[in-house]
């Protein structure tokens, strides 16, 4: 009687490993990204926080503060949108960060963070 072997061979365990090293690294790469990402949520939402009254030109200051503390790159504190929706401000944060992946592949993503500021007493 003739018994058979079963069991992955070393092409295949090498396969496996290859695909699992390029989503790893895929998700190195995007680990900035979103960092990153949170930062910019953390300045919006604290300076929504912080100046639950204020005015455009508040809003912008406060911001221009808290963006170099953090440290933002991917999006500068004036591509921030300031607009009025009723009796309240509105902070948009929308950009795309890219990351290189290989060759001349890059991972894109797109993020986009809205904030409301409550209401507000001046233009």
């Amino acid at each position: 009687m003739r018994s058979r072997q079963r069991g992955a061979t070393a092409l295949g365990i090498l396969t496996i490993v290859a695909i699992l090293g390029f989503g790893l690294y895929g998700v190195a790469r995007l680990v900035p990204l979103y960092s990153e990402y949170y930062s910019v949520v953390r300045v919006l939402e604290q300076t929504a926080k912080e100046n639950p009254g204020g005015n455009q030109q508040t809003l912008r200051n406060s911001l221009n503060r808290r963006w170099s503390v953090e440290d933002i790159r991917s999006l500068d504190y004036k591509d921030v949108e300031i607009k009025r929706q009723g009796n309240s401000l509105v902070m948009r944060a929308w950009y795309r960060a890219e990351a290189p992946f290989v060759s001349n592949v890059s991972l894109v993503v797109d993020f986009d963070k809205s904030v409301n500021v409550g209401a507000s007493s001046g233009p």
